[in-house]
């Protein structure tokens, strides 16, 4: 999952909300040295991803894409995930997204200090942006992809993904929509622990 999801998962927790955003800057055994809730929120993040690039249904997804995209038919699936999560946001919350959005960009940029530098600057292209409310549209998702292609250390060819989508949108979307349900519970299951 991406940004979106992996923030949506986190519930009412901002320290499991802001160590589920910093997850991916965090290497090993480094997330000892935040607080234990934020600890938490990158565990599970750890969590919600091994989950994720195991699950049969995500695999469908990945598949399709595989042939054109190699080992980045994951990360595609993770964008085109949050782009059904905003899509559909109504299904999921109460909150609009934009009201969402605003909060949880409050609450990074309140935690700035604390984020690691990588995650301090993804912060500010995602706020500038305002991807996670521009994940709802298909040009939005097209920006985003085209950003992670220019950042791949190889040739990626994600900045095409979109036509995939297009092309498959009906397809992925029932993937989406099976698949996210599991992953909640189970989340659920992980923040019982």
């Amino acid at each position: 999952m991406n940004f979106l999801s992996h923030l949506y998962l986190s519930g009412t927790s901002e320290g499991l909300l802001l160590g589920n955003y910093i997850a991916d800057s965090v290497k090993g055994s480094d997330y000892k040295n935040y607080t234990p809730e934020i600890q938490q929120g990158i565990i599970l993040h750890r969590h919600i991803d091994t989950f994720t690039d195991t699950h049969p249904i995500v695999e469908e997804s990945k598949k399709r894409l595989r042939a054109k995209y190699h080992k980045y038919a994951a990360v595609i699936v993770d964008i085109y995930y949050d782009h059904f999560l905003a899509k559909n946001w109504s299904d999921y919350s109460n909150i609009p997204l934009h009201d969402y959005a605003q909060n949880v960009y409050t609450l990074i940029e309140k935690n700035y200090d604390t984020l690691p530098l990588k995650s301090q600057h993804f912060t500010e292209y995602m706020v500038h942006y305002n991807i996670l409310e521009a994940y709802s549209r298909l040009e939005g998702i097209e920006r985003v992809l085209k950003g992670m292609a220019s950042r791949a250390s190889f040739v990626s060819n994600m900045e095409h993904s979109i036509h995939d989508l297009e092309e498959h949108y009906d397809l992925f979307a029932e993937e989406f929509r099976l698949f996210f349900p599991e992953l909640q519970q189970f989340v659920n299951a992980q923040i019982k622990i």
